[in-house]
């Protein structure tokens, strides 16, 4: 695939020119910066191209400032507010890999990328294990993915395999704005008053699910945990917060890099064990590190106040650091306290605590621990409006 068409070159220049944009940041992941260039020029054709056909001018006079950045302070999924901020621009360009957290003050763009998938093969794959489980399907997908979800419709309705009930999520709109809710966004339905649900709500009310930028909606009557899940693409955080969210449903992912299915999830099984591990060190901890882990995502003050009153109201001392990027050698300054949460977005908030001297959990995990949530969760939560009210984590 040529550049205009991976990097939607079109769609981005017509968002830019259409909104009335005039300082724009792009926001590349190291892998892609290497193209970031050209991106540039080709934007800065377009939009030319476009504001001569809407003016009848050249462009010179209203050119549009493009700014490239890079190396964010926290996860290059999340869209980098403050660094956009320090060159006082009027939206972000993300590409790469991306969380669909909310923004809190800029609108966004989110361009996904296409990444090769051997669409034939995938589909009968999908159909040949379809028919060996004897469920109804969900079929979800990394977002790079997403270009090749129509064909493989297809390509399974060409197959022995139309008896088996499936169902496809589709991608949320690739243009968040600040003034949307957040609510929502990593998870669990919507309730009709604008809340989210908590981690427990049943489906009852037919009410779409969102998580890492995929939305869908089951039949009236049927649970999630009623699907097979089946998975298109890599063993990476998008994954893992889908796993660990629905930990109780049959899962199987086929990895388009290898072209093979992958069914063995002893390694998730793990970690979930490992996190009901460190919730119960977390109960006996006196001194309670909160950790920044993002600057931008919509909910994240309001989340670190809700911690803060959480351990406070347990009876235990809170601490707020902003450190960026958490490591062990970070954390090994502050040996007081006892456990650390991590206010992060959904896909960076998992962080392997093995190397640090003390546990780092989620504010889900958090809300277990210090009261607010007594039993075990069928799955876990890692959305901060998921956790907005009290007790949001379980009733």
């Amino acid at each position: 695939m040529d550049l205009e068409s991976v990097y939607e070159i079109d769609l981005v220049a017509g968002f830019i020119s259409g909104k009335g944009f005039r300082r724009v940041a792009l926001q590349f992941p190291d892998e892609l910066l290497k193209d970031s260039t050209r991106i540039v020029s080709a934007l800065h054709e377009k939009l030319r191209l476009f504001n001569q056909l809407h003016t009848g001018s050249n462009g010179d006079a209203k050119d549009v400032r493009l700014y490239v950045m890079a190396d964010t302070t926290y996860g290059n999924c999340c869209v980098d507010e403050v660094g956009a901020s320090h060159v006082n621009t009027d939206c972000v360009i993300h590409y790469g890999h991306t969380c669909f957290s909310p923004t809190s003050t800029l609108p966004a763009f989110f361009v996904l990328g296409k990444a090769s998938l051997n669409v034939p093969l995938c589909a009968q794959k999908l159909c040949e294990y379809t028919i060996k489980a004897g469920k109804p399907i969900l079929v979800l997908y990394g977002l790079e993915y997403a270009h090749a979800i129509t064909e493989i419709k297809a390509s399974v309705g060409t197959q022995s395999c139309f008896k088996v009930e499936f169902c496809y999520a589709d991608t949320m709109s690739p243009v968040i704005t600040p003034s949307e809710t957040f609510c929502s966004m990593n998870g669990q339905p919507k309730l009709s008053d604008g809340q989210c649900a908590n981690s427990c709500t049943t489906e009852e009310n037919n009410a779409p699910y969102r998580i890492g930028g995929l939305t869908w909606s089951l039949p009236v009557g049927h649970r999630i945990e009623d699907y097979l899940l089946f998975y298109v693409g890599s063993d990476d955080s998008a994954f893992a917060n889908i796993s660990m969210t629905y930990n109780t449903c049959e899962i199987v992912r086929y990895d388009a890099t290898e072209d093979l299915l992958v069914n063995d999830f002893s390694q998730q099984k793990r970690i979930l064990k490992r996190r009901y591990f460190l919730i119960e060190k977390a109960k006996d901890a006196s001194i309670i590190g909160i950790l920044v882990g993002t600057l931008g995502v919509a909910g994240y003050l309001h989340m670190i106040h809700q911690m803060k009153d959480l351990i406070t109201r347990a009876g235990k001392k809170a601490y707020t650091f902003v450190m960026g990027r958490p490591n062990p050698a970070k954390l090994a300054n502050f040996p007081e306290c006892d456990v650390f949460i991590y206010v992060s977005c959904a896909q960076t908030a998992l962080l392997d605590s093995k190397e640090f001297l003390a546990p780092v959990i989620t504010p889900f995990e958090a809300m277990i621990a210090f009261g607010r949530c007594r039993r075990r969760c069928r799955r876990w939560s890692f959305c901060f409006s998921e956790h907005h009210r009290e007790g949001s984590a379980c009733s």
